[in-house]
């Protein structure tokens, strides 16, 4: 999938989540949404011309290129018999389940025994990954929640809260990055390492009439135009409204 597709469903995916998180007014909301967006980009580190690799300069291309080394050493040590001759950069490593949740796993254990700026860390990433690639848009929507939470007098107390579930916000967008990478010609084999038909790193990927290419008419005329509609009624309360005004 393209950056703006997984950053995309990553906000899809925030926005249903956000209820089960605790968050479920307008504001808490987007803040959710915007936080699994950008971490939807970040399995793709393993790749030196994603935007995540490249959004930071020099910084997050040596980032990249510590990943891609570090990928293809877990892949050369635990490939099975079956498993293709391949490097093991892209989309091993981190395109599987076990990377998304020992990332928000840490990320949850990092920011709740530091300070709320471990918090803010987490969010500028997070905002400047979604930001990148969804539009400037959306910092004009994040400057209204900031707005709102001086407004409510507690800024304070909205960053301390958000740390009890940021890891999991991040956890959910990098799922949500490798199964729309599953659904690609190329699959993604997030199940990694539990052994399927004698692969390690066994690519799942549904039948191949269901398969679509990245950035291929049926991600940028279906795919695309639908999380953008979906990101819109998944909103707090704009679904409720629209069904009251119909009925």
């Amino acid at each position: 999938m393209l950056g703006r597709t997984h950053a995309a469903t990553g906000w899809c995916a925030g926005l249903a989540l956000a209820p089960g998180l605790g968050a479920p007014t307008l504001p808490q909301a987007l803040v959710v949404a915007t936080v699994t967006a950008g971490a939807a980009l970040l399995p793709d580190l393993d790749h030196p011309s994603s935007s995540a690799s490249r959004f930071a300069g020099p910084l997050t291309g040596a980032l990249s290129s510590v990943v891609r080394f570090l990928s293809r050493g877990l892949y050369q040590i635990t490939k099975g018999s079956r498993d293709e001759r391949v490097s093991g950069g892209h989309r091993h490593a981190t395109h599987t389940v076990l990377f998304a949740v020992v990332l928000g796993l840490w990320i949850n254990w990092w920011t709740a025994r530091t300070d709320v700026w471990s918090v803010v860390v987490v969010l500028g990433v997070a905002v400047l990954l979604a930001v990148d690639v969804l539009g400037d848009w959306l910092v004009l929507v994040l400057l209204g929640v900031a707005g709102w939470w001086i407004w409510q007098g507690e800024p304070g107390q909205q960053l301390a809260a958000v740390s009890g579930w940021i890891g999991w916000a991040v956890a959910v967008g990098c799922m949500v990055h490798c199964l729309g990478d599953a659904l690609t010609r190329s699959g993604c084999p997030f199940l990694w390492p539990l052994p399927i038909a004698g692969e390690t790193w066994y690519e799942l990927r549904p039948p191949k009439l269901l398969r679509f290419r990245t950035g291929g008419p049926v991600e940028t005329l279906l795919i695309w135009p639908g999380c953008v509609v979906a990101g819109v009624l998944l909103l707090p309360g704009v679904w409720p409204a629209l069904v009251g005004a119909v009925n």
